[in-house]
């Protein structure tokens, strides 16, 4: 009786580590659920598009489909938020830069009665004659609208048309921060239905280990299986329910991650309506990949803005050397009094020639040297970055979509074994050990599923974002049936 019972609690014991061997190896496998403010692959770290303003609670449960996600992420999301205001921002800086060009117009009519005390400022007598103590009462009067403009000035014309590219890089930066909310929506959307599908993979495990438990609590009370029978299928039920109930905390740690991406108001309850499905996607060649992206990547395009911005701005430095003219002119009424008041005008041309400045000409060419160099690096290493973008994108559609391939005929296999396991159970040529690892097996074959249609699902988003048409791709990739 000692031998047999040492015996086995070695058996329950061998079981016990095979399960929580597998079981460790599936979660490493399975990708992390995210908690709200996670870091958003593509958006360069913990980042504005990761939180949003949120919207107005809507009554009920909200059914939520991919497209609908994206759809109010693009208004809510508040990395697109920031960049449109950025927009503004940018233009304002524009007018700033061009009101010094366009004409200043004021107007400054003013009466004035005075009355001076010649002794307070030294005067009591001319050539020896008295002076009066004070002069007056007199008055006076002038009314007159002022000109100002400059004719030729090199250095603000540059700094204007910098302010220009500006306002352009802004808007290719709005255009490219709305492929980033697509890719952080994408990225949080489908990793909750990847949770979903987990927890519907959990739930057909429990119900078949219930059922394994059920046929060895049959068998060990009828006498034909051994209680370690029942014991292991014990702890192999409680250790799919295990799996179940954080599969459920992982979906709703999930959900509350998308909710924060696409700004739903605190506590909206929501169901996702979409189901990762799986949809091939059509070919495409690295060469026309990568002539796609350099034509439409706003990022791309708001670097080259940069990159001549940077060029204007350095022309205006350089044009502190040179220079400018600009006219002035009044035109009104003055006299003593409003009504003796007769025209009264000036006009004048001034030429500025700039000969010391105390260096800060050469202060200003250096630091516009610097931005500029800097401006075509950051271009040179974006052209690197799409590229590898791209490629990247390519190898990752192209692998997962072969995973995909191989994991749905995992899962026939290992349900057909589980299905043989349990009728060589039935018949008592075995005992629970292979069961439980048949059991393990299905498990593990639908968490590769899962995983391997969640990257799939994934690198189309990615693809579609390094092309730059994430907008338009996930409608393409992702059609509603």
């Amino acid at each position: 009786m000692r031998l047999r019972y040492g015996t086995s609690c070695a058996f329950l014991l061998a079981g016990v580590l095979l399960c929580g061997a597998v079981r460790t190896r599936a979660q490493s496998e399975q990708p992390g659920a995210g908690a709200p403010g996670q870091s958003i692959p593509g958006t360069q770290g913990v980042s504005p598009f990761a939180g949003s303003v949120s919207a107005k609670l809507v009554p009920g449960v909200l059914p939520l489909s991919l497209t609908d996600a994206i759809d109010r992420g693009l208004k809510q999301n508040l990395g697109a938020l920031l960049s449109s205001a950025d927009i503004r921002s940018a233009r304002g800086q524009r007018w700033e830069q061009l009101s010094a060009l366009l004409p200043q117009v004021t107007a400054s009519p003013y009466v004035a009665d005075s009355k001076i005390n010649l002794s307070e400022l030294g005067f009591t007598s001319i050539s020896g004659l008295k002076v009066p103590p004070a002069v007056g009462p007199f008055s006076y009067f002038d009314a007159r609208a002022a000109v100002s403009q400059k004719l030729f000035d090199w250095k603000s014309i540059n700094a204007t048309r910098a302010a220009s590219e500006g306002v352009k890089s802004a808007e290719y930066t709005f255009k490219d921060a709305r492929d980033l909310v697509v890719l952080a929506v994408g990225y949080t959307y489908l990793q909750a239905i990847a949770d979903l599908a987990r927890i519907e993979t959990a739930q057909a495990q429990v119900d078949t280990a219930q059922a394994l438990y059920d046929q060895a609590s049959d068998q060990v009370n009828a006498g034909t299986s051994p209680e370690i029978d029942g014991l292991r299928a014990k702890v192999e039920l409680q250790t799919r329910q295990q799996q179940l109930i954080q599969a459920k905390n992982n979906l709703a740690v999930q959900k509350l991650t998308v909710a924060r991406v696409i700004g739903l108001a605190p506590g909206q309850e929501f169901e996702l309506t979409d189901k990762s499905p799986y949809q091939p996607f059509g070919g495409i060649t690295v060469e026309d990949a990568l002539n796609r992206a350099f034509a439409a990547r706003s990022d791309y395009q708001a670097a080259s803005a940069d990159v001549k911005a940077a060029q204007f701005s350095r022309k205006a430095a350089v044009a502190g050397y040179f220079p400018s003219l600009s006219f002035d002119a009044d035109l009104g009424k003055g006299a003593s009094h409003p009504s003796t008041a007769t025209t009264v005008f000036d006009v004048k041309g001034t030429l500025s020639i700039p000969i010391f400045l105390g260096g800060r000409r050469i202060i200003n060419k250096q630091m516009a040297d610097a931005r500029l160099e800097q401006a075509r690096e950051r271009l040179d290493n974006l052209r690197a970055q799409i590229d590898s973008d791209v490629r990247a994108a390519l190898l990752n559609l192209e692998s997962s979509a072969e995973l995909v391939k191989v994991a749905r005929s995992n899962i026939d296999l290992a349900e057909e074994t589980l299905v043989q396991s349990r009728d060589r159970f039935k018949a008592g040529v075995t005992d629970t050990v292979e069961v439980v690892q048949s059991q393990e097996a299905v498990a593990s074959a639908h968490e590769q599923y899962i995983s391997s249609l969640y990257s799939f699902n994934f690198a189309k988003i990615s693809l579609a974002r390094a092309l730059g048409i994430a907008e338009k791709g996930v409608k393409e990739y992702f059609k509603e049936k």
